[in-house]
C-alpha cells in the first residue's frame, strides 16, 4: 500500500507531504511468474497461486471490447479488500447500496502473473474486471528498452489466452510525485515511450482484448504538472480515468473545483470519453454532498462513462459502510437508471 491524496486538509497535510493524499493502492501480488517449466500455458508461461495462465484458443477471434468502450448505460464499480479474488465481498457492497456494481478494480503488481481467477469471477458476476498495475521495482526507461519484454508478453499471451475483456491501468497517477513512475524519477518522455512499449507488445500478442485506461490524478495537489507531455496519444488510450478524492477538510468538495479543471485540460488534447477511476469521499461535513456531486457529474456529462468507487479503509476510513448518511446516499443515488449493465450480456 502506498499513499492516499490530494485532501489538503490539517488531518492530511502531513500525509500529502509525503505522497499521501496521492496514489492509493493496495498491491496485489496476483502471481508472480515462475521459470518456464515443459508444458506451461500460454507464452510458456506458469504462475503460482491464482493467476495461472490460459491454454490459447488461436480459432477464437479476441473479444471484441468496443460495446464497452462505449457502454449502453454507466458504470458503477468498486474497489475494495478480497475483490475479485472473492465475490463476496462485492455482494455484499451490492446489498449496502442497491445495485451491483459492474466494475471490480484490484492493484497487481509488476511481475505478477495475471489474476485469471479474479477476471473470471468478474465475468461471471457480470462485471469488468479492471486491473491497476503498478510497475515498482523497475523503471520507465528500462521497461521502454525491453527489460520486462518477456513478462509483458507472456502476460499479454495470459490475456489472448483467456479472451474476456479486462480494463487496464499501466502506471496511475503519473503526474504525481508519490510513485516512482511520476514525475520525481521519471520524466514524461519515459513514461510515454513505456506506456506504448507495453501496448505495442500487447497488440503484437494479439491481446486486443483490453480497455486501456490513461489515469492521472486530478490536477488540484501538483497544478504546476502538465498533462498532455504525459499522454501516449488517441491510438494508445480508450479511456482517460481520473483519480478523484473529494474533500471535506478544505479541498476541493465540487465538481467545478474537483474534476472540471482536469477534465477541461485533457480536452485540449484528446476527446477519449472519461471515467473516474478512483474516488471517495473524505468523512466529514461534506461527505454527503459530495456523494451527491460524483453522481450529478456522471449523470449529467455523456463523455463521463462512470466511477469506481475505493471502499478500503487505508490513510483514512473511506468506505461508506461504516457512514451510514454516505451509505444511503449513495443507494439512492444508485437507483438511476443510467447505471447499472450486465457486462457478459454485451457479448
Amino acid at each position: 500500500m502506498t499513499g492516499r491524496r490530494r485532501l489538503v486538509a490539517p488531518l492530511l497535510a502531513l500525509a500529502l507531504a509525503a505522497g499521501a493524499l496521492s496514489g492509493c493502492s493496495v498491491v496485489h501480488d496476483a502471481a508472480v511468474w515462475k521459470t518456464p517449466s515443459p508444458g506451461a500455458g500460454a507464452g510458456g508461461a506458469t504462475a503460482s497461486g491464482s493467476g495461472t495462465s490460459a491454454q490459447p484458443s488461436p480459432s477464437a477471434p479476441p473479444y471484441d471490447v468496443r460495446p464497452l468502450v462505449n457502454p449502453p448505460r454507466k458504470y458503477l464499480g468498486v474497489e475494495m479488500p478480497g475483490a475479485p479474488d472473492s465475490i463476496a465481498p462485492v455482494q455484499q457492497f451490492a446489498s449496502w447500496v442497491g445495485k451491483k456494481p459492474n466494475i471490480l478494480g484490484q492493484y497487481v503488481g509488476w511481475n505478477s502473473g495475471l489474476d485469471v481467477q479474479a477476471v473470471k469471477n468478474a465475468w461471471s458476476y457480470g462485471a469488468l474486471y479492471f486491473q491497476v498495475w503498478e510497475p515498482f521495482n523497475i523503471t520507465t526507461q528500462q521497461i521502454a528498452d525491453g527489460a520486462s519484454d518477456d513478462y509483458v508478453n507472456r502476460f499479454a499471451a495470459s490475456v489472448r489466452a483467456l479472451n474476456l475483456p479486462i480494463a487496464l491501468s499501466f502506471g496511475h497517477e503519473m503526474n504525481g510525485d508519490w510513485y516512482p513512475w511520476g514525475t520525481k524519477q521519471t520524466t514524461p518522455a519515459q513514461f510515454v515511450a513505456a506506456w506504448r512499449h507495453v501496448h505495442d507488445l500487447f497488440v503484437k500478442d494479439g491481446a486486443t482484448n483490453v480497455i486501456w485506461i490513461w489515469n492521472p490524478n486530478d490536477i488540484h495537489p501538483v497544478p504546476d504538472v502538465k498533462l498532455k507531455p504525459l499522454y501516449p496519444g488517441d491510438a494508445y488510450v480508450d479511456w482517460v480515468g481520473v483519480t478523484a478524492y473529494w474533500s471535506s477538510s478544505g479541498g476541493p468538495h465540487a465538481y467545478s473545483t474537483l474534476l472540471l479543471p482536469t477534465l477541461l485540460q485533457i480536452r485540449t488534447f484528446t476527446d477519449k470519453p472519461f471515467i473516474v477511476a478512483e474516488t471517495s469521499a473524505e468523512p466529514g461535513t461534506n461527505q454527503v454532498s459530495s456523494v451527491h456531486a460524483l453522481f450529478n457529474a456522471v449523470e449529467t456529462h455523456p463523455d463521463i462513462l462512470g466511477f469506481v468507487w475505493y471502499d478500503f479503509h487505508r490513510q483514512g476510513d473511506w468506505r461508506l459502510e461504516n457512514r451510514p448518511t454516505v451509505q444511503a446516499a449513495f443507494r439512492s443515488e444508485a437507483t438511476s437508471s443510467q447505471f447499472g449493465f450486465t457486462v457478459s450480456a454485451t457479448r
